[in-house]
């Protein structure tokens, strides 16, 4: 006695194996059917053993247009069925998408992050005055504080303004300032604070009836 056994590595490749080789057969043999009647018939069978087997699939809309396209890639659009839904094209599957552009960082100064960009933006179309030169400090403290997050424990406040400079595309001078920014120690002490609180918050109390329990 002989058996024909078969192997995967000798099998074709199916084209959506979420549905298994039977199923991928079950298309083979809808296609080869010679009237569009007996093709019709077996092809909404297929349909509805395909929704069985993706059940979560229902909660998607157009539930059903999804499974008849699924069913004409499966065939390798060879499929002459009348579909309720238009077929689609090979051509429009295998259309690669248009490329994304990739975000590129506004400034060799990436520790600052895109919002101190914007902020200095926004401060560029402020007219001159006392709350532009607000505003203007406060981004510059801000920077300070990026800085030391992201670098090291201690900066010159000149270094800021030449960074605030560069970035402002030479419009946003305080190079030659005499007002001084937040102290190192204070901006480090806040950092440390904010950790600190994070991580209490996170800590749980234990109930009063556990506190009891230990005691005894």
């Amino acid at each position: 006695m002989t058996f024909d056994l078969e192997y995967n590595s000798e099998r074709p490749l199916m084209i959506i194996p979420e549905y298994g080789r039977h199923v991928q057969k079950l298309v083979n043999h809808c296609v080869a059917l010679k009237t569009i009647e007996e093709r019709n018939e077996m092809a909404k069978a297929i349909v509805d053993v395909m929704g069985n087997l993706q059940p979560h699939l229902r909660d998607v809309p157009d539930f059903k247009h999804k499974l008849w396209d699924q069913l004409y890639i499966m065939s390798d659009f060879k499929l002459d069925v009348k579909s309720p839904y238009p077929q689609p094209s090979k051509e429009e599957l295998q259309e690669k998408p248009e490329p994304l552009a990739y975000p590129k960082s506004a400034s060799k100064y990436r520790y600052y992050g895109k919002n101190i960009q914007t902020m200095i933006n926004v401060a560029l179309s402020w007219e001159e005055g006392e709350m532009k030169e607000a505003l203007v400090f406060s981004i510059a403290n801000h920077m300070k504080k990026c800085y030391l997050n992201w670098n090291k424990d201690t900066v010159d406040d000149a270094v800021i303004f030449k960074h605030l400079f560069d970035l402002s595309d030479g419009k946003l001078d305080l190079r030659n300032s005499n007002e001084e920014l937040s102290e190192t120690k204070n901006l480090l002490k806040k950092r440390n604070s904010q950790g600190q609180n994070s991580s209490k918050n996170n800590y749980k109390k234990p109930h009063n009836n556990q506190h009891k329990n230990r005691k005894r």
